[in-house]
């Protein structure tokens, strides 16, 4: 039974729900760059710009987030959140239910890695790849290799040398993400390359808000929890994941995967691939580690590559599509 002073605070949640800078129920849709940064005008003048990407729609929401504190005390607010990110699952699973899961290919790796680094280019190129060859990207969304995964995505059908063209002029505008115009020149690369073919899918959180989700993921699954948001990126990569140079984040998301893969939590094991040789096994051992613990029969069913040749890259991806192909289902209704 609800007594009147439960009323009382449900009149009080629905009040809360309307007045959040957030939309609650989002009927089916993922986000894309046009919303994150709706009402932010780039300008020369830095004052300006800065006080306009303050006022834009991911800005906003980043503030009431930190406002409301990263775990929320208030009952509505947590209300408000899981509104939204069950909201953001259902449009991600109706994205997927659209796209072959089977052909989602995951890139981690280090959001600090700088625009002018050669491994960004390396990714972006890869990715650009991939996404040709019929393959869709995901990543967590943000600077660094994400970004230059879905670089790469929306530049798929240009040439080669308009990718290095657009990688030059980021890098010209900003090289990290902690510079002013890194978004506004993301968004410049895109509108001088505007692209409607290809799809890329960016997974990031507002927990690490202060990093920008990355313009160029022409779909944006944004949360508020960020350990959803971890399994859900490897969850949904059922073609494989990539790993690239990364730190902390990127070592959870290794042995998040293993465990998943050694498991077989949604019927099979995907492919694990580390891009890199010299820094998995001299510089971050995880690959050497893991090669040590398969022998050893603690992990099961691991499907390992270790390479710097992005050929080698995607012929295991391919071999697993083959491999894959007899049993070709739609894992994703497994994990809803």
């Amino acid at each position: 039974m609800i007594t009147t002073p439960n009323f009382e605070k449900m009149e009080g949640l629905v009040e809360w729900l309307r007045a959040v800078p957030f939309e609650v129920l989002r009927d089916g849709r993922l986000y894309n760059a046009e919303e994150l940064y709706q009402g932010y005008v780039p300008s020369t003048d830095e004052e300006e710009d800065r006080a306009s990407f303050a006022q834009c729609y991911d800005s906003r929401v980043y503030q009431h987030f930190l406002s409301q504190g990263k775990i929320a005390k208030n009952v509505n607010e947590s209300v408000a959140r899981t509104f939204h990110d069950h909201a953001i699952h259902t449009a991600l699973k109706a994205f997927l239910a659209e796209h072959d899961p089977l052909r989602c290919i995951g890139i981690m790796g280090g959001h600090a890695i700088l625009r002018t680094d050669p491994m960004f280019a390396r990714v972006a190129l890869l990715s650009k790849r991939l996404t040709e060859e019929g393959f869709f990207m995901v990543s967590g969304g943000g600077p660094g290799a994400m970004e230059a995964t879905h670089l790469g995505a929306w530049m798929a059908g240009r040439t080669d040398e308009e990718m290095q063209e657009a990688v030059r002029t980021l890098a010209a505008s900003a090289v990290s993400f902690k510079d002013r115009a890194w978004v506004s020149s993301a968004l410049e690369v895109m509108h001088r390359y505007p692209q409607t073919k290809y799809v890329s899918l960016g997974i990031p959180t507002w927990l690490y808000g202060h990093e920008p989700s990355t313009p160029f993921a022409t779909h944006i699954a944004k949360y508020f929890v960020n350990s959803v948001r971890e399994d859900t990126i490897l969850t949904v990569a059922f073609g494989g994941i990539i790993y690239t140079p990364g730190s902390a984040g990127t070592l959870q998301e290794i042995f998040q995967d293993a465990v998943q893969n050694h498991y077989q939590s949604f019927g099979f094991a995907s492919p694990m691939i580390f891009m890199g040789k010299s820094f998995w096994t001299d510089d971050v051992p995880a690959y050497s580690l893991i090669q040590h613990l398969v022998k050893n029969g603690r992990y099961k069913n691991l499907l390992l590559t270790l390479t710097d040749d992005p050929l080698e890259i995607e012929r295991a991806l391919k071999d697993f599509q083959q491999m894959i192909s007899p049993m070709k289902k739609t894992p994703y209704k497994k994990c809803e």
